[in-house]
């Protein structure tokens, strides 16, 4: 499997994963009691690391190898669509998840990381647009 259908491949995962999470899961955090959700979201997180940060790294590390061997502008950005998801994750998406666990739980915290994922939404999916259009014709 060449580097550029491995890429394409983990953006679909990846922009699968993301719009079910938008759609499905951030929602479903809301119908949680405190205790339910605390306690849930103690296995979700978990699971839900084995799954995205496999899967992330791979992303990150093929779209640097892709980007150095064939430079380009549409590659530039989709390694900056990439970037901006991993800097999300760990300054926005990371610090409200970990608020839950605390019992620092408010609607505002749910609400927060359901209206704010859109920013994730977003980038992975015009990351996979990106990959689609440019890297299918290599």
């Amino acid at each position: 499997m060449s580097l550029e259908i491995a890429l394409i491949t983990i953006d679909f995962g990846l922009v699968v994963l993301i719009w079910m999470v938008q759609l499905l899961i951030y929602p479903s955090f809301k119908h949680y009691t405190e205790k339910n959700l605390y306690i849930w979201h103690k296995k979700y997180t978990k699971l839900m690391s084995i799954i995205v940060l496999p899967l992330m790294a791979s992303q990150l590390i093929i779209s640097l190898i892709i980007l150095i061997k064939s430079v380009s502008i549409m590659l530039i950005i989709h390694f900056t669509l990439v970037c901006l998801t991993w800097l999300s994750t760990m300054l926005i998406f990371v610090p409200l998840h970990n608020k839950i666990p605390n019992r620092k739980t408010s609607e505002n915290t749910l609400c927060d990381l359901h209206i704010l994922n859109w920013l994730r939404t977003a980038l992975w999916s015009v990351a996979f647009i990106i990959s689609i259009l440019v890297l299918n014709k290599s």
